[in-house]
């Protein structure tokens, strides 16, 4: 139990945020400049992998998606995305209008120009191989490239590609993030930042929480009305899907479950075993929640202009980026900070605090995720039974 405890990337996550505000605070400035070290280069190793994780993941996710195409796939995949682009813009919409009421720009230039420095005690370059907008053109092109084909030469290095990055992410990226985060966190109580930032960390969150909440019975008043099912009866009927997904911090390894509660809601067999496996990973409503509420916060902390012609982009692409997510705890964060970099101009630092605020909450996102997929399935069930499927 300890051990189970122990390797949950959550807890190791709150575990390096609580030491590295400790270190900042108590240790010496020689011990917090070894943190510093690691923080930039692990920083630029970030910079450097991000566009091969952009193409690693994209790449074969969307020439995967022609595998079999078909009516269904076509009508499940344009209502997750619907349902991920609608989750992003009232999102946007709520946290612009919500959160500068408790985010003040202001303080954190005032504790930015009252603050000590850190610096590294060295510091190492490592340019990346193309730049991430190059990547994500390239993973595109090549993955519609590779859409219509069968099985390919390039298929199949696209797919070992893709294990490599898999594993890079696993063994790791993933592994070293809660030193990597406990570097921010020692540098930022070292500069005297760490009460503002946690104290807007926890708003963040509340506020979040109460909107996935709402999301999920938005989903399900629209599914009931479709389906002409009972809205809040079907919600509550996968509860105990939201739960697993509670635990597991996992869309793939709660499909079981999701499966025989959707089958539960009256959803046919043969459209629930085809939607909610491809709904584990394609729709991530959830998990687009949490990256653009957290960007807004994020902008507003350090006083970054933003605009929503600059995140109807942002939203756009983040939702293919959704696509292309790894099942593993954090992997929609990984998928998605080249965009936050290359979209809104998130530095190393913002990219830090991002993983910290979007890991705090993982869960809470995946069990959106696949309480959404059993909306879907009641949807492209009643699709199916009026049409010629």
């Amino acid at each position: 139990m300890f051990k189970k405890i122990t390797s949950n990337l959550l807890f190791r996550v709150f575990v390096a945020i609580i030491l590295g505000i400790v270190f900042g605070l108590y240790l010496p400035e020689s011990v917090n400049r070894v943190f510093n070290t690691f923080n930039h280069f692990f920083s630029e190793f970030l910079g450097f992998a991000i566009p091969l994780i952009i193409l690693g993941l994209i790449m074969p996710a969307i020439g995967d998606l022609g595998k079999g195409a078909g009516k269904l796939l076509v009508i499940t995949a344009a209502i997750a995305y619907g349902s991920t682009l609608f989750s992003g813009f009232s999102t946007y919409f709520v946290a612009s209008g919500i959160f500068p009421s408790f985010i003040d720009p202001q303080a954190a230039t005032t504790v930015e120009e009252t603050s000590r420095e850190l610096l590294p005690y060295f510091s190492i370059s490592i340019p990346p191989v193309l730049d991430v907008m190059s990547a994500l053109v390239l993973a595109f092109l090549i993955g519609l490239g590779l859409a219509p084909l069968g099985e390919s030469n390039l298929k199949n290095v696209a797919s070992d590609f893709q294990k490599i990055i898999m594993m890079l992410i696993e063994k790791v990226i993933i592994p070293l993030l809660p030193l990597y985060i406990l570097s921010i966190f020692s540098a930022i109580a070292f500069k005297g930042q760490v009460a503002s930032v946690l104290g807007v960390f926890v708003k963040i969150i509340g506020v979040i929480f109460v909107m996935h909440i709402l999301l999920m019975l938005i989903q399900y008043l629209i599914a009931g009305a479709i389906a002409k099912k009972n809205s809040i009866k079907a919600l509550l009927n996968m509860a105990p899907a939201y739960f697993t997904a509670l635990g597991t911090q996992s869309s793939a390894a709660t499909i079981p479950v999701t499966l025989k509660q959707a089958e539960l809601n009256g959803v046919s067999p043969k459209v629930a075993n085809f939607v909610i496996p491809l709904g584990a990973t394609i729709h991530l409503a959830g998990s687009t929640m949490k990256i653009v509420a957290c960007a807004v916060a994020l902008m507003l902390m350090q006083g970054m202009d933003f605009n929503f012609g600059m995140f109807a982009g942002f939203v756009m692409m983040l939702g293919i980026a959704m696509v292309a997510a790894p099942g593993v705890p954090g992997g929609a964060i990984m998928a998605a900070i080249g965009i936050l970099q290359s979209m809104l101009g998130f530095d190393a630092e913002a990219q830090a605090l991002m993983i910290a605020l979007y890991i705090a909450m993982d869960s809470f996102g995946t069990a959106a995720n696949i309480t959404g997929d059993g909306a879907i399935a009641l949807i492209v069930d009643k699709i199916v039974k009026k049409g010629n499927f």
